[in-house]
């Protein structure tokens, strides 16, 4: 079945060349150049991706994102202004799931959205187990549902993506290059803040009392563990 992408740019010139592009590699797109159209669609259809930009007038891209995020989980990617780091970290901190600036290579933006289409995949996904647990932590790869303490957690596909990894790593060290490749589909790149928000924003979400935790290995990476059994150990 043919990937079904949304394209929300008031840039109608860049909006036919994107449609243009993902078209030749047997995508299908539908456009909508205002912040509230591009809801609106979302309502109507599920999507496998969002390509949504920042600037437009009216409702912008970053208002945009936090009212999609208020009822869909469908992967989000931004595009910004170049150098404006600022939107991309807010993006990102809303529950986007990669950034990528204008202007942009054609050949990139076709490997960041098929690196993304890829990683969704579910119907293709290969699980070691359709349960992954870590004491009071469940993550049940069927549903895509997240439990703590028998509470649901809700995370965006990529956070959920970066928890998984950590769990089937548990206890380990997982670098941020390593993160980058297995979950963003890229390498990464100097200055690139797009994991730190990621695991800041996952770590928001399973909450200071939980008993575990991920903690940062300086200049190295990350370690999901047991709160208790780090603390004993400092």
């Amino acid at each position: 079945m043919s990937k079904q992408v949304l394209i929300i740019d008031d840039d109608k010139e860049l909006s036919g060349l994107l449609l243009e592009y993902l078209s030749s590699e047997q995508i299908h797109c539908d456009q909508a150049f205002d912040g509230e159209s591009g809801l609106n669609y979302c309502k109507q259809k599920p999507y496998d991706l969002v390509l949504l930009d920042i600037m437009m007038p009216g409702i912008d891209g970053l208002e945009t994102l936090k009212e999609l995020r208020r009822f869909s989980k469908v992967p989000v990617l931004m595009l910004t202004a170049r150098g404006e780091d600022y939107d991309k970290i807010l993006g990102l901190e809303l529950g986007a799931d990669d950034y990528l600036p204008k202007p942009f290579n054609h050949r990139e933006m076709l490997a960041r959205v098929k690196a993304i289409l890829r990683r969704f995949d579910y119907a293709q996904e290969e699980k070691k187990s359709n349960i992954q647990k870590a004491g009071t932590l469940v993550m049940n790869h069927n549903t895509h549902m997240v439990h703590i303490d028998g509470e649901e957690i809700e995370l965006t596909g990529t956070e959920y993506q970066f928890l998984a990894f950590l769990l089937e790593n548990f206890g380990n060290l997982v670098n941020k290059d390593e993160l980058s490749r297995e979950i963003l589909g890229r390498r990464i790149v100097q200055y690139d803040r797009s994991i730190d928000v990621h695991i800041s924003n996952l770590r928001k979400k399973l909450k200071p009392e939980s008993e575990l935790e991920i903690k940062t290995i300086r200049g190295s990476g990350y370690r999901l563990v047991n709160r208790e059994l780090s603390d004993s150990l400092k």
